[in-house]
């Protein structure tokens, strides 16, 4: 692995690390607003990683470094902790709670979009001649090259796991968010079933992973239009 790949990946890690720390963070702020202080009492409302380290040490340390040194390609996870009771009482408090974390993702991945049209409006960055997910946009001056890897980086990990993470898949996110579209009592008997199949948490992310296979590419040339829309992407 050669200078740019290690710089690649120390840049990806940055990202992760404040992408899945502030993803975790919104969902412990989303349970504390709603009357649960479990992860507020654990440290988890926090953009500080430190806490969020400390739950997941193989998840947001050790599993993101090794995924990307034997692939090029970085993977991880957190979590925050909830009160179950909390979530049966209150299953659309619950529901919300799931959706901040994605909603978090995007937060970020905006505010890269953002940051990528101040740079070129500045003429500091460019639209690069083919995008790529760690190529979104290219720089003009070359020291500004870590800032525009910084900024492709943040855009499309967080895009990436906002779209994931909102899949109707138990356990991930979207499956807890289905709760808003359902009458309470259904989106109580929702709450409980991921508690009720343990054993099917595993299987439920095999399936998003082949689910999210196909469905990313589309996702991300549509977001791409969106952020170059004069440019055919």
């Amino acid at each position: 692995m050669n200078g740019d790949s290690l710089l690649l990946g120390l840049t990806w890690y940055v990202v992760f690390l404040l992408s899945t720390t502030c993803h975790e963070a919104a969902h412990a702020l989303a349970a504390k607003l709603g009357g649960d202080l479990t992860a507020f009492h654990g440290g988890q409302v926090s953009l500080d990683p430190i806490p969020h380290i400390r739950r997941e040490p193989f998840g947001m340390v050790i599993f993101p470094i090794l995924s990307f040194l034997a692939g090029g390609w970085m993977m991880g996870w957190a979590s925050a902790p909830y009160d179950p009771f909390w979530a049966n009482q209150h299953p659309r408090r619950a529901a919300w709670m799931s959706l901040a974390g994605p909603g978090a993702n995007f937060v970020l991945a905006a505010l890269a979009a953002l940051l990528i049209h101040v740079g070129i409006w500045t003429h500091v960055l460019a639209p690069p001649d083919s995008a790529s997910f760690t190529h979104i946009v290219a720089s003009v001056k070359p020291g500004a090259a870590g800032a525009a890897s910084l900024l492709s980086v943040l855009f499309s990990l967080n895009l990436l796991l906002g779209v994931f993470n909102l899949l109707p898949v138990p356990p991930l996110d979207g499956f807890g968010a289905l709760g808003l579209l359902l009458p309470e009592e259904a989106a109580r008997k929702l709450q409980n079933l991921p508690r009720q199949m343990r054993g099917f948490s595993m299987i439920g992310l095999l399936i998003a992973w082949r689910l999210f296979d196909p469905l990313f590419d589309p996702v991300f040339t549509l977001a791409l239009g969106a952020l170059y829309p004069s440019y055919g992407f």
